[in-house]
């Protein structure tokens, strides 16, 4: 808190004819309405490390938070940074601040310096934050120009813990970087919330500072320069130290719960496994009318049910929902997965001609499940929908899927596969909504003259209007290269020969 305030609120700085003008802000209370970066350390430590990091790093805050109250700002954020840091891998930390950070730091964005800040020509960033933490969120998806934040102290590829001189960039450190960078050159707008930004602010032609209102509303997602569609993390709450503390005390009792729920739906005859579900708070609501399931006597193909896809266990509560076990196709899968899935899972090879003769089988054996997006997505968006399915049969049917997870996300772009289904089952109480829309008519398919092309995006038109999402072009590719660098491929260990023994 600000005691003597030389400068004006951020309220009466005039944002328009700003074009040429350079604009410097801190960010926790400036840039962001949150003062307290807690949370996305706590993000770190999560994601990086798991829930015992996150436990050290929750034990850490108090001396934290005494350390930066009553004897200085530097101190309690050197903890914070150990506590977080300390035997990472750079590169964990560089992931989880491209992937991660980014969804929750866009959420918290203060109106009133973000219509200051978009109304400069050149924006830079002072924050005593570490670099490693913002600059992909500040670059990438807000367009800074120049990010000065904490350098992080490095050996052989992993955090040391602490920090390089000169040190935290709090008070006078702020002032000397910003010095450092401009030179004798003085910005033209500083933005601060408390007296530590005073420094720097007094080196701008003109200075503002942004008063702690809990009241204020964070800027809208579709005001930012580029929407957030792909994002990754298992947290789905920011981390509060009370939040982090919730999820601490639920692990030990959510991983158990989790696997009675796994096993409820693997063991247990699909015709029943809904009500199982119920009876384990998984929450399983079903809308339209399923076709009846085809008669092989009768020498009929299958019907084929395009889902949308939110999670790895889409055809799993499709099945639910159906009552009935039907095959399920799909372009990569965790060998856990597939050990424990109920249903009959077939991978995909991405070579079309050999995955349309496979998928052209599976319907002659029955219904069968595909989700054409080829990979998850979190947000309410589709992505574009592989046409292949529409040249092999006309016995379509459209399946909105969508979820609702309240702690932890049930998919992964940057760790393993195989504890999606375990991550989503440890939610308190998860839930499913499968809506089944009508069958398409012949004369939208391909028997009927229709592109392949047309048919996919007409479906995925239909599933996005009944879920009021967004349809998009992205595809599997632009989503793993954005959060995980790679094509979204999971590797397979090479199988042992036939006249070899594991160990032997």
């Amino acid at each position: 808190m600000v005691t003597s305030n030389p400068f004006p609120t951020v309220e009466k700085c005039p944002s328009v004819g700003r074009e040429k003008h350079t604009v410097v802000a801190d960010m926790d209370g400036t840039l962001l309405i949150g003062r307290s970066s807690f949370p996305y350390f706590a993000l770190v430590a999560f994601e990086v490390s798991g829930v015992l990091r996150l436990l050290f790093l929750l034990l850490a805050s108090p001396l934290a938070g005494l350390l930066y109250y009553f004897v200085s700002e530097s101190a309690g954020i050197q903890v914070l940074i150990f506590a977080t840091f300390v035997g990472m891998k750079v590169s964990d930390i560089e992931s989880v601040a491209r992937a991660v950070l980014p969804k929750f730091y866009s959420s918290d964005l203060h109106p009133e310096s973000w219509r200051v800040f978009t109304s400069c020509g050149k924006r830079c960033v002072l924050t005593a934050n570490p670099r490693i933490m913002v600059e992909a969120f500040l670059k990438d998806l807000l367009g800074v120009d120049m990010v000065l934040g904490t350098e992080i102290g490095t050996y052989k590829g992993r955090a040391t813990g602490f920090v390089c001189k000169p040190g935290v960039l709090v008070g006078k450190n702020k002032a000397d970087a910003l010095k450092k960078a401009f030179g004798e050159t003085k910005p033209d707008v500083g933005l601060g919330d408390r007296h530590t930004d005073i420094p720097f602010m007094a080196m701008c032609k003109e200075g503002y500072l942004v008063p702690p209102n809990p009241e204020t509303k964070a800027v809208a997602i579709e005001k930012l320069p580029k929407p957030v569609i792909f994002h990754d993390g298992r947290l789905v709450q920011k981390p509060t130290p009370l939040m982090a503390l919730l999820i601490i005390l639920w692990t030990p009792i959510g991983f158990p719960l989790a696997c009675l729920r796994i096993a409820a739906g693997s063991l247990l005859p699909m015709s029943i496994v809904y009500y199982a579900f119920w009876a384990l708070a998984v929450r399983v609501t079903v809308k339209g009318t399923p076709p009846p399931p085809v008669k092989k006597s009768t020498g009929q193909s299958g019907v084929l049910f395009i889902c949308s896809h939110r999670t790895l266990l889409d055809p799993i509560f499709l099945c639910t929902a159906l009552g009935r076990p039907i095959s399920a196709v799909t372009y990569s899968i965790s060998r856990l997965s597939e050990i424990i899935s109920p249903i009959k899972l077939v991978k995909l090879s991405r070579d079309r001609a050999t995955d349309a003769a496979m998928i052209k089988k599976l319907l002659q054996e029955g219904d069968l499940a595909i989700c054409p997006e080829g990979t998850t997505c979190r947000e309410p968006f589709l992505l574009r929908f592989s046409s292949l399915f529409a040249e092999l049969t006309d016995q379509l049917v459209p399946v909105a899927m969508v979820n609702r997870m309240s702690t932890f996300h049930g998919t992964t772009a940057r760790g393993w596969k195989g504890m999606d289904p375990f991550y989503f089952f440890m939610n308190p109480t998860p839930a499913y909504e499968v809506t089944f829309l009508n069958k398409l008519p012949p004369e939208l398919t391909c028997s009927s003259g229709k592109s392949s092309h047309e048919v996919a995006n007409y479906i995925q038109r239909v599933i996005a209007a009944t879920l009021s999402y967004e349809c998009t072009n992205f595809t599997r590719k632009d989503k793993y290269r954005a959060l995980a660098g790679n094509d979204g491929t999971v590797v397979e260990k090479p199988k042992l020969p036939a006249n070899k023994v594991m160990g032997c």
